[in-house]
């Protein structure tokens, strides 16, 4: 009999353990503010970021489709004929340059994609961070998403973020052709850029 009393103590300081233990994990798991919505208001004094302002800044974007060192490639061929080219997808890693000239002073690079995206006319959608590698913006980024309708004179895009200096970046940039060589198909666009940031 004393031997049953001792299994009977025995199981019930384990079952009495196993309970407390496992209330305590529940407790651990759930937090007095868990009750809150996943969103929640920040202070941007305490993130460090000050006051907003508006940079321009002018660059030259150069795309490179022929000879060996393309610098942008075709990635998608689509399997029907379009006159607009409709369904093509080209991924770039294009120099960005202060003046027109291929030689003049690199300031970062346009890497993304483009795709022709309009069956009417000569549309792109472009997808593409500037990563700036000179001075002040050495690292930092600002991304670009819109539409590109090539044939305009001038083109209008959203600039949606940025990272590094122009970390909650806003904005839009507009697209100048300034030379397209028709037999090659390289072609460099002046980008003029709006970016609010702080």
């Amino acid at each position: 009999m004393l031997k049953m009393v001792r299994i009977l103590v025995i199981l019930a300081s384990e079952i009495i353990l196993v309970s407390i233990l496992s209330t305590s994990g529940l407790i651990q798991c759930t937090r007095e503010d868990d009750n809150r919505d996943f969103v929640r208001s920040l202070d941007l004094n305490v993130m460090g970021l000050k006051k907003e302002k508006l940079s321009h800044f002018r660059i030259y974007w150069h795309d490179i489709v022929s000879g060996r060192n393309a610098t942008s490639v075709q990635v998608v061929q689509p399997t029907n004929i379009s006159a607009t080219g409709f369904g093509i997808i080209s991924m770039i890693d294009d120099p960005l340059t202060e003046g027109p000239k291929l030689s003049s002073k690199m300031v970062g690079r346009a890497q993304g994609f483009y795709a022709l995206s309009s069956q009417e006319e000569i549309g792109l959608l472009m997808s593409m961070n500037f990563a700036f590698t000179q001075g002040k913006y050495n690292g930092s980024t600002i991304t670009v998403l819109g539409r590109n309708i090539v044939l305009n004179k001038v083109r209008e895009m959203p600039v949606i973020g940025g990272s590094g200096l122009f970390r909650f970046a806003r904005g839009y940039v507009q697209a100048r052709t300034h030379t397209f060589n028709q037999k090659t198909g390289d072609a460099i666009v002046e980008y003029t850029c709006y970016v609010l940031h702080y």
